[in-house]
């Protein structure tokens, strides 16, 4: 099984505590451009409610670093950088994880699996209306 894509530590807690000596102007950008594609990167995976659940069974929801960092990915939402975002349910998902709600719906297997099917059938029929619950 491969490794889940779940930021690390550093990106979890304040970045300018963790560093020990300055960097030039090379370094910093090599660090933005790094950052800015791993944040990329986890944020898309949020359009996979699978990986919900799994983040959701792992603990993660509970973890208040996580959940705030869940808050500072919502500028992913600004046009500016959800150019850049290849799926638009990403951010769909990123907002509703603001909610502790839908956190706690998504360790259920069930909910996982309803959400995927409401998913499927919007990106195979779009224009059909949403199935009740």
């Amino acid at each position: 099984m491969s490794e889940a894509i779940v930021p690390d530590s550093s990106m979890l807690s304040d970045s300018a505590t963790q560093k020990t000596e300055p960097l030039n102007g090379m370094q910093e950008d090599k660090l933005a451009k790094e950052r800015f594609e791993v944040e990329l990167e986890f944020v898309q995976c949020l359009a996979n409610p699978w990986y919900i659940n799994f983040l959701a069974q792992q603990g993660y929801f509970d973890q208040p670093a996580f959940v705030n960092y869940l808050k500072y990915l919502r500028y992913w939402q600004k046009p500016e950088y959800a150019r850049f975002v290849v799926y638009p349910n990403a951010l769909a998902f990123l907002d509703l994880l603001q909610y502790q709600s839908f956190r706690d719906e998504m360790k259920k297997v069930e909910k996982a699996t309803w959400v995927h099917e409401q998913q499927y059938f919007h990106w195979r029929w779009p224009n059909l209306q949403p199935q009740e619950e």
